[in-house]
């Protein structure tokens, strides 16, 4: 039986992180950016996570089935597309309306975004029920819940086709009204905005601030912590998003975060963010 074939837009971080768990599913894999560094750094991405499985799981290394392109009409015979672009609302504004030309009228657009609202994406095509979203969490192959939020103008085919990718990769998800930041990122960036703030005024250590919610609260993994495998940088441009549509103090992103990406710390993938990490 010939292997579904998945596009995925976007090679950053959480884009070769969903190509490797789609592609670890079953999955085709057309993997698109307009970067060639991108994909070079999400083919070494992917045979990094690909070496972690083999280690965790115990068997050899598996030929996935993931192809690298800088041209968006190869995602032209997919089935499901997932969107993983940079957190830009305009950018991927502009972006759909390219692939409402290139897939077919009935092809299900997943967007994998931290805030953007599904609506206003859903608006640059033909048929706005096409777009559902799938906020995946950072590593996709270890975290099998996923955030899937429903537009008023999504339709059951949509969620339907959600629903089977995630049951595919072996996921859970809770399904959410749309709105800027949907429910996870709502909540989670003024947890680290604020949690930026207690470690620039003095008060505490990343360490020290990340312990006391695993400590205290039962987190498997503290803001600061969770801010460096999300990216600093994607968390201001994130917080940048919410801000733009709330308008409100929570949503300003504090001064040491945007040092932070001047200073090029933007967390576990440059080397060094609220953290040190060896091997980068």
């Amino acid at each position: 039986m010939t292997a579904p074939t998945l596009g995925v837009i976007g090679a950053g971080v959480i884009g070769s992180s969903v190509a490797h768990a789609a592609a670890a599913a079953g999955y085709a894999v057309v993997l698109v950016d307009t970067d060639p560094a991108a994909l070079d750094a999400a083919r070494a991405a992917i045979r990094r996570h690909e070496r972690l499985a083999a280690l965790l799981g115990g068997t050899g290394r598996r030929q996935l089935d993931v192809r690298p392109t800088t041209d968006l009409s190869d995602v032209a015979d997919a089935g499901f597309v997932v969107e993983n672009t940079t957190e830009s609302e305009q950018g991927k504004r502009e972006l759909y309306p390219l692939l409402d030309k290139v897939l077919a009228p009935d092809v299900t657009i997943a967007a994998n975004t931290s805030a953007v609202p599904i609506a206003s994406l859903a608006q640059c095509l033909t048929d706005p029920g096409r777009v559902v979203g799938a906020h995946f969490m950072n590593p996709v192959d270890r975290i099998d819940m996923v955030e899937v939020v429903c537009a008023p103008s999504t339709s059951d085919k949509a969620l339907a086709d959600v629903d089977g990718l995630l049951g595919r990769m072996g996921k859970r998800s809770v399904v959410v009204n749309d709105a800027p930041g949907f429910v996870i990122n709502r909540i989670l960036m003024p947890v680290v905005n604020l949690a930026a703030a207690v470690v620039a005024d003095g008060v505490a250590t990343p360490s020290q601030v990340d312990d006391l919610f695993k400590g205290c609260l039962g987190h498997t993994s503290g803001p600061l912590r969770t801010a460096d495998l999300i990216g600093v940088d994607t968390v201001v441009r994130t917080l940048e998003v919410l801000h733009e549509h709330y308008g409100t103090d929570e949503f300003a992103t504090h001064a040491h975060l945007r040092r932070m990406v001047d200073e090029g710390r933007t967390g576990a993938k440059s080397g060094q963010g609220f953290y040190s990490y060896d091997g980068n």
